[in-house]
């Protein structure tokens, strides 16, 4: 019997105007220590976006999910912050933020593959 593992997720959400504290689910970081996993997955979908808020600069929330990406898959391309081990740059992406971009409160579950944990949970949280 294969063994089941903690997790901890956090949902990515896209706060517009943060005063109203109105979000969307853009997209799902999952971090499982054991299997050495950190991944992020994420959707920017343009048209639902823009009717929650037309002053939305789609380019910047690119570029912000992008940093998020490459900060979790780690390496010098990540800056100094890509350099360290998973759990710190988990928590260094899922640390309380007032900005457009934010992540919810971290949730914990078991599984037995990260991968499928995280495509789940987006696919539940975000799809």
């Amino acid at each position: 019997m294969q063994d089941r593992h903690l997790f901890e997720y956090a949902v990515i959400r896209v706060v517009p105007r943060v005063e109203r504290e109105e979000f969307l689910n853009v997209g799902v970081i999952l971090l499982c220590s054991k299997q050495k996993f950190l991944k992020m997955m994420y959707h920017i979908d343009k048209d639902r976006l823009l009717a929650f808020s037309k002053e939305l600069d789609i380019e910047a929330l690119e570029e912000n999910l992008s940093s998020f990406q490459r900060i979790a898959t780690g390496g010098k391309d990540a800056g100094p912050i890509g350099e360290l081990d998973a759990a710190s740059r988990f928590r260094w992406l899922t640390a309380t933020r007032s900005t457009v971009v934010q992540t919810s409160k971290v949730h914990p579950g078991f599984c037995l593959d990260g991968e499928d944990s995280l495509t789940r949970l987006y696919d539940q949280l975000v799809k």
